[in-house]
């Protein structure tokens, strides 16, 4: 109850408003890019594609959504962000319908790309808005709860999706995401307020200006150099995760949706806890816990064979444990890198790099990994090894960032976040 108390004087009501928008934002758009997953191996046998063009459909949206990021980088501090959060919006929801209507894999490719145009850059916008709105102090548990997302769309999203998808079809699951969009682009319009403080700090570059001095600038490099592996480890082992349980481990369809709703509970339970981790021991510390703990999780997870149900369920928790806190302690220590008038470019040029990179991956996935009609998976446990190895640099390369971090200071959330709580 003492805690109830304390959360509730944390934030002021509007503030805890703008974060179940943005929770919900990165729920509608996570879980269009993680119900492939489980629906894998149902497009493969549907479609008749190959691991190969699966590992395409996945990758087309991280290509496309790098490429919108890297374009819209110049673009991102010169305007309103809750104007440019529903241009994005109403895009990814087009592209996600065209994904509920697609009748073959040319259609669902071309879907892909136009939903990650659109969808890539979202999350760079929501985080800049986290960097306006809040102190570095809080950051951690406000990324834990709007992470939390991740775990959200496993519990509700995922176990929905795949029902949806065993009785009416792999497309019902992209027009309920549709659904759910529309309602939260209707609650933006109305209740979000404009954020427009950091256009009154003055800058004289134009748009190639600003996205080249970004890219430049020593201190981000360092940032998006650790964004190249930091999204390695989702990209590589989970397009393919699905085909995994079933063709390997010897779970039937039918049993997915419970694994995912069985993990996302406990992924929702210790996101926020380890939101409040980071805040209190530290960014890097929580990162480096979440990293060793991912790491043997993944190195044991992919050399399974033949398992039960319950240790499937066991392991997926734990990994998921680990996943999560990396995530969240990243998230929150990448905002406090750039200053208040690159937050915006940063952020889009940092997803950029992390949607390409993950594109990549995915595609290297799709070659590594293979299946002859209804046999295992073949070279799975290649990709944990490659997975793991990612891990274990990142832990050096975050370091760096984190003491660079601690010599600047993180910059104060602009005037609006003060105007907010005072209204509120």
């Amino acid at each position: 109850m003492d805690t109830v108390k304390k959360e509730k004087a944390t934030f002021t009501k509007y503030e805890v408003l703008i974060i179940a928008i943005l929770a919900f934002i990165q729920f509608t758009v996570i879980l269009d890019f993680m119900v492939l997953s489980p629906l894998g191996a149902m497009l493969l046998k549907e479609l008749k594609i190959s691991t190969s063009q699966f590992g395409n459909v996945v990758s087309a949206y991280a290509f496309s959504a790098g490429i919108a990021g890297l374009l819209t980088a110049g673009f991102a501090d010169k305007f309103d962000r809750k104007k440019l959060l529903l241009f994005f919006y109403t895009g990814f929801i087009i592209g996600t319908f065209l994904c509920s209507i697609a009748p073959d894999h040319s259609f669902l490719l071309i879907a892909r790309v136009v939903t990650g145009l659109f969808g890539g850059v979202i999350s760079s916008i929501s985080f800049a808005i986290v960097t306006d709105l809040f102190k570095m102090e809080v950051r951690g548990r406000v990324m834990g709860f709007v992470q939390m997302a991740f775990a959200a769309s496993q519990v509700m999203g995922i176990p929905v999706g795949l029902l949806l998808a065993n009785n009416f079809g792999w497309h019902s699951p992209f027009l309920m995401i549709v659904i759910a969009s529309i309602i939260v682009g209707i609650i933006i319009v109305i209740y979000m307020k404009p954020i427009t403080e950091h256009l009154k700090i003055k800058s004289e570059r134009n748009p190639l200006q600003h996205l080249v001095k970004t890219i430049s600038t020593p201190d981000y490099l360092r940032g998006f150099m650790a964004t190249v592996l930091l999204a390695t480890g989702g990209f590589m082992l989970m397009p393919f995760g699905s085909a995994y349980a079933i063709s390997n481990l010897g779970l039937t369809q039918e049993q997915l949706p419970f694994i995912y709703l069985t993990t996302g509970v406990f992924s929702m339970i210790f996101g926020p806890l380890t939101g409040k981790l980071s805040d209190k021991i530290g960014k890097y510390n929580t990162f480096f816990i979440g990293s060793v703990l991912g790491m043997l999780m993944v190195g044991i997870y992919t050399n399974l064979g033949v398992t039960p149900m319950w240790e499937v369920i066991l392991l997926n928790v734990v990994l998921f444990i680990g996943i999560s806190a990396r995530m969240i302690s990243a998230s929150a220590l990448m905002t406090a890198v750039p200053l208040p008038q690159d937050r915006g470019a940063f952020m889009s040029i940092n997803s950029s790099i992390q949607q390409i990179s993950g594109g990549v991956a995915a595609y290297c996935a799709g070659k590594i990994v293979v299946q002859v009609g209804d046999e295992p998976l073949q070279h799975y446990p290649m990709l944990g090894y490659v997975v793991m190895t990612s891990m274990f640099i990142t832990l050096g390369m975050m370091y760096i960032i984190n003491r660079q971090v601690a010599k600047n200071k993180p910059a104060a959330p602009v005037k609006i976040a003060e105007e907010v709580t005072t209204e509120a």
